[in-house]
């Protein structure tokens, strides 16, 4: 398998629709009778082909996870919420289990500072036809200083992140999907409400297959680190600070704990 860049073809992306920085732009996931290529439907969840593939040598599709278009993961019920998740993970995981791809990537952005181009919440399940996308990502890197444990659920602050400085990592197994959306869910809460008193406005999640479990990944985002852009080295914060995120999420967690 070739280690190499993913080439990104400016000719479609010029022409990419975007509405996160230019708000008043139209939002092409609020008019549903114009969608195409849906892959799947269930309520007002739809998975879908990208319209804008601007990556080469991958199969990209979309998850439009509502109809509300400035709905979030941080502002879902509980049972949206755990429908969201249900949805995108069983269709992330038959499209590994096709054995098309190299590898298959699931991932969001979400706000000014993550990458995306659309507010609509969403996220994306791309197929890589010759690259691991996991071949940079160590084990140590989806673990850390403990969070919370249940028997569901495994949540943990990165001492080792894959760029930093804040990762935090849910650990669940594939049949225990609810128990890890309401994991995220209280972690996404923290990061736009608890961290740095609220002035988080973005954030990515990342997903790992590893054999009988899944991990997600979620990532604080402010401007990304030029140790990481120019050198690709990690950053992260002293253990004692760690020690505080983690115990400050906890806090959090032990509010909403009767349901995880």
């Amino acid at each position: 398998m070739q280690a190499h860049p993913l080439i990104f073809d400016t000719q479609i992306a010029k022409d990419k629709p975007e509405n996160i920085r230019h708000t008043h732009n139209a939002c092409p996931f609020c008019e549903p009778t114009a969608l195409t290529d849906i892959l799947a439907q269930e309520a007002d969840r739809t998975w879908l082909m990208n319209k804008f593939p601007t990556l080469q040598a991958t199969w990209q599709t979309i998850v439009i996870e509502t109809a509300d278009h400035n709905g979030d993961i941080s502002t879902y019920s509980v049972a949206q919420n755990r429908a969201i998740f249900d949805f995108t993970i069983r269709h992330w995981q038959r499209t590994i289990a096709s054995h098309e791809y190299a590898s298959v990537l699931l991932y969001k952005n979400f706000g000014p500072h993550s990458g995306g181009s659309l507010r609509h919440p969403h996220m994306q399940i791309v197929g890589l036809e010759d690259v691991d996308g996991y071949g940079n990502v160590r084990p140590e890197n989806l673990t850390g200083y403990p969070v919370i444990t249940t028997d569901r659920v495994h949540v943990t602050v990165s001492d080792q992140p894959v760029m930093g400085f804040v990762e935090f990592n849910v650990a669940a197994d594939w049949d225990a999907t609810a128990a890890l959306a309401d994991a995220v869910q209280v972690v996404v809460r923290w990061t736009l409400n608890d961290y740095f008193n609220g002035r988080c406005d973005s954030y990515n999640l990342f997903f790992y297959p590893l054999g009988e479990r899944i991990v997600c990944k979620i990532v604080p985002l402010f401007n990304v680190s030029p140790y990481y852009i120019g050198y690709q080295l990690s950053q992260a914060d002293t253990p004692e600070r760690m020690r505080e995120i983690a115990s400050s999420a906890r806090h959090r967690f032990n509010d909403e704990l009767p349901r995880l």
